[in-house]
């Protein structure tokens, strides 16, 4: 296996392909068609900031299973095409969160105090000027958080140590946990119209491009001072330059431009702007924070590439080991009844309804439904890849709805899986359970009670309750030495309907599936099902 590192990687980040004795070439500043051009061979892109993953790029990555981003941020990584062509993206969530929370806190008091400004008057132009940079404490003051995600929340305790007070806006944090940090939470306009400092912590989305602009600017207190070491494009460059300007906000540090590469060109730039703190993104840029970054990313390839589960996938958030460790003595039973109903559904179907019960409905089962809907679906798609990444997105082009429900209350099984397929002629049902020493079993189809076991090939048919079939299927499959492993029998009466699983060691030809189905009482077309 090879991957390829498009941005420069640090040393123990290289050392752990190394170890895992895995290929890594390293090309850096390379254009969009050169990376085309040579994409077509790695397994694996570990990227920076500086590349851009276009869709043409991931397009021409055929054998690409992970695209790694040393860092945070994946704004320059096209996710929708990565999720399109099955590719995991992974990032580093955590390995920068110490640096950049503190150069946070180095741009705010930079700001504060006017350190750079002062700095170029005194070494570069050789001014002792004391007056012109007076500037104001923290102490005090209210800082209002936007995005109260891990920097975001190191930032806030720093600056409660500092005597802040610190409101904050995350729609995905709550009251108590905020509160038991010591930060109150409130809408956003209320955190920018009560804050003395702001400081921006949130990805940039098709929700938050532009978020801070002249109407927002325009909330906040007269003097406002603003930080954003989060992503470029979050706050309007050319509003901010205006109430820099108009004297509405007092002072802004910026560490990100919305377009890195034409930052000189940014209206925050080439205006005169003597309060405006501007670094070039360097949010990230420690030793420790390279190291970690680089360490964390390519030990989530090496573990992808080898078959296991990363540990922080992006674009598939129900796929993280800690989601999946609870749920793990349940997933082969999840991956097979998946597969199972898969294959028995011959109709198109709209509907997907997955019931937990009992043990397995005590942890967020959300895994186990991605895995259900890859097995379901790699049947209908046989011609296009399907995995735990474009699982979802395949079901929602095919307009297929996925609904699940959990419940603590059993029955007749400790844990129990159902899934129904609603199709355009009624329901395909299957139930299953997993028994603590037997393991994963089938326990009814279609309404009819048994106790199947979903390995090798199975043999699947409706037929009516009389005697002679068992002899007859035992006879057609023992002249075309088809060995029988096991065998189940559902049925709803003495007489009635009923429905056969059988084990079998061989694959049937066609020629043998079509003897079976004329067996006198058989009344449904033999299907045959392989996990």
């Amino acid at each position: 296996m090879k991957v390829l590192a498009s941005d420069k990687l640090s040393r123990d980040g290289i050392a752990v392909f190394e170890k895992a004795g895995i290929q890594l070439d390293l090309q850096t500043g390379l254009p969009e068609d050169e990376l085309v051009k040579i994409i077509p061979e790695y397994d694996a892109l570990i990227v920076r900031s500086e590349t851009r993953v276009t869709p043409k790029i991931i397009q021409a990555g055929k054998k690409l299973k992970i695209i790694g981003r040393a860092g945070v941020g994946v704004d320059n990584i096209d996710l929708p095409a990565a999720t399109a062509q099955g590719i995991i993206v992974v990032n580093s969530p955590e390995g920068n969160t110490i640096a950049a929370a503190e150069h946070t806190l180095a741009m705010m008091l930079s700001m504060a105090r006017n350190i750079p400004q002062a700095y170029h008057t005194l070494v570069k132009e050789h001014q002792w000027d004391r007056s012109r940079f007076q500037g104001v404490e923290l102490y005090g003051k209210t800082l209002g958080v936007v995005g109260l995600g891990k920097i975001g929340s190191h930032v806030a305790k720093c600056c409660l140590g500092l005597g802040m007070q610190v409101v904050a806006y995350d729609p995905f944090v709550s009251k108590e946990k905020a509160e038991s940090m010591g930060i109150a939470v409130k809408k956003l306009d209320e955190v920018l119209q009560e804050a003395d400092f702001i400081t921006l912590h949130i990805p940039k989305t098709a929700e938050t491009k532009g978020l801070i602009n002249k109407a927002k600017f325009a909330l906040m207190k007269k003097g406002v001072r603003i930080v954003n070491c989060a992503r470029g494009g979050i706050i309007v460059e050319a509003d901010l330059a205006a109430a820099l300007a108009s004297g509405q906000v007092a002072a802004a540090a910026i560490d990100v431009f919305e377009d890195e590469k034409k930052a000189l060109e940014s209206p925050l730039l080439t205006a005169d702007l003597p309060t405006l703190v501007a670094v070039p993104h360097l949010g990230a840029s420690t030793a420790e924070a390279q190291i970690n970054v680089a360490v964390d990313v390519a030990q989530q390839i090496v573990t992808v590439l080898q078959g296991g589960s990363a540990a922080a996938p992006v674009n598939i958030p129900t796929m993280r080991p800690a989601l999946l460790e609870p749920v793990k003595p349940y997933m082969t039973l999840a991956d097979k009844m998946g597969r199972f109903i898969g294959q028995v559904v011959k109709d198109t179907f709209s509907e997907v309804e997955i019931n937990y019960k009992g043990e397995v409905a005590a942890a967020d089962p959300s895994p186990l439904s991605t895995i259900i809907l890859k097995g379901i679906l790699e049947s209908i798609n046989p011609e296009g890849l399907v995995n735990f990444v474009n699982a979802p997105l395949i079901a929602k082009e095919k307009n297929i709805a996925v609904k699940q429900s959990r419940s603590e209350k059993v029955e007749d099984y400790a844990n129990e899986i159902e899934i129904i397929v609603n199709t355009r002629k009624g329901k395909e049902t299957v139930r299953g359970t997993v028994f603590a020493s037997i393991g994963e079993r089938i326990i009814n189809v279609n309404g009819f009670t048994l106790s199947a076991i979903p390995d090798g090939i199975l043999l699947m048919f409706a037929h009516q309750d009389k005697p002679g079939i068992i002899g007859q299927l035992g006879m057609i499959l023992g002249e075309n030495r088809v060995n029988i492993a096991g065998m189940q029998v559902g049925r709803e009466k003495i007489g009635g309907r009923a429905i056969m699983l059988i084990n079998i060691d061989n694959k049937l030809d066609e020629a043998v599936l079509t003897k079976i189905s004329r067996i006198d009482g058989i009344l449904d077309t033999p299907r045959i099902v392989q996990f």
